[in-house]
């Protein structure tokens, strides 16, 4: 039907305008979940089995969480039905309370501890509440890019401090000072360390704490790792170290109890709040927005924490995880080229390619071809905001056996690559 001449254009024929996506996720980066995870998805659709070392989702691996905690998350699943407190349960917030006492740190009550859908939506929050647009935050590089993530969302500039490799991946306080500027608000630690195993000696973190404290900076510290720790070395909580300078400790049941789709973390304020009224204000203006966590997975944090340790079966000498580390470890630095610190903590090892061996222009890309090629699914080094292109990360939850096919089939692909690039 012909238009009338100088009408109205039916809404039919409008052409829609394109709606884009907010500029603040420019900076956003999760490559644990991102296109190569997507390739893997149809080359699975399509039938092919893949080895996923790209992710700390323990369930898949057949690592359980308590038999006692799932009993109890069960036995309260009736009580479970409404609303709890927006900073959660009464018996959660004082298991956590208690477990912040074992751990040194001094001063923490009921009111100064906060329950999430795991550490993830607490870390939003907290920089939510502290950053305006253009504060700086540091974070370490590698980072865990939810950090990096959430820093943008909130309207903040992630800034990136130097872990040094050739240090056992420490962060290096020199570079950390350096980058501190007026616009700076606080300092991100990530101990035991994603992605690189790491685990801080005290003196380094009390360097950060002075740090923190001649600048008047927040520190916020990720110890969901706390408890995976290998052959004896000891963690020491940072908020432990001081009583002056403001301190946000995040934590959750998704590693050492097994239990990551039990969305179930906390946050714990330390140090000297009085300075910080404003800040906890906001805080507990977010808490309330959100109006209160998963409530079946809070009940299970008394009990995972009052209960039998039983991660420490895993990392014991001839345990899971320990033998999974020490297998993967063994492994990847057999292969020409690669080398590894290797991990005192965590899930994780960050192997580093020679790049004179393999040179690689575009890391995402480059391990994208090894997906294909391999089925072996793994996450390259920028995913983790680090700025070369000659690391990745392997996840070692796997069991041995698929440990072994996975890194042996990455070692065949890494060998017919030098073999091109020694011909080209």
């Amino acid at each position: 039907m012909p238009l009338a001449r100088g009408g109205p254009m039916p809404p039919e024929l409008k052409r829609m305008k394109t709606v884009l996506k907010s500029t603040k996720l420019n900076n956003v980066l999760y490559d644990v979940r991102g296109p190569i995870v997507d390739a893997a998805r149809q080359m699975e659709d399509e039938g092919q089995k893949i080895i996923k070392l790209n992710i700390g989702n323990m369930a898949p691996f057949g690592f359980d969480p308590p038999e006692e905690v799932v009993q109890d998350m069960a036995r309260n699943l009736p009580d479970s039905a409404g609303y709890s407190d927006s900073k959660g349960i009464f018996a959660a917030r004082k298991a956590v309370m208690h477990y912040t006492q074992q751990q040194g740190i001094a001063g923490v009550t009921l009111d100064d501890i906060y329950l999430g859908n795991g550490a993830s939506e607490l870390i939003v929050m907290a920089t939510q509440a502290l950053l305006n647009d253009g504060d700086e935050l540091l974070l370490p590089a590698p980072d865990y890019p939810l950090w990096t993530a959430a820093t943008s969302l909130a309207g903040g500039v992630p800034v990136h401090y130097v872990c040094d490799e050739s240090n056992g991946w420490m962060p290096s306080l020199e570079d950390m000072r350096s980058k501190i500027t007026p616009r700076t608000r606080g300092i991100v630690v990530i101990n035991p360390n994603n992605p690189t195993g790491a685990l801080y000696s005290d003196a380094l973190l009390r360097g950060i704490v002075q740090l923190a404290r001649e600048h008047d900076l927040v520190l916020l510290v990720d110890e969901v790792y706390d408890k995976v720790l290998y052959e004896g070395v000891k963690h020491t909580a940072m908020a432990s170290l001081s009583t002056d300078v403001l301190t946000l400790t995040f934590n959750s049941l998704s590693k050492a109890y097994r239990s990551c789709g039990f969305r179930a973390g906390w946050m714990v304020v330390s140090g000297d709040k009085r300075a910080a009224r404003d800040y906890i204000e906001g805080l507990n203006m977010l808490a309330n927005l959100k109006l209160g966590s998963n409530v079946p997975g809070q009940w299970a944090i008394q009990t995972a924490l009052g209960g039998y340790q039983s991660i420490n079966d895993l990392i014991k000498e001839g345990g899971r995880l320990r033998r999974q580390r020490d297998l993967a470890y063994e492994l990847i630095t057999a292969i020409p080229g690669v080398t590894c610190v290797k991990p005192q903590a965590a899930l994780y090892m960050f192997p580093r390619l020679d790049p004179e061996m393999y040179p690689i222009e575009d890391d995402r890309q480059f391990f994208m071809e090894v997906l294909r090629a391999t089925r072996v699914m793994l996450v390259q080094g920028s995913g983790f905001n680090y700025p070369d292109n000659q690391h990745f990360r392997i996840v070692f939850l796997p069991h041995e056996d698929d440990l072994r096919e996975a890194i042996g089939r990455l070692a065949a692909f890494l060998a017919q690559y030098r073999q091109r690039h020694a011909k080209a």
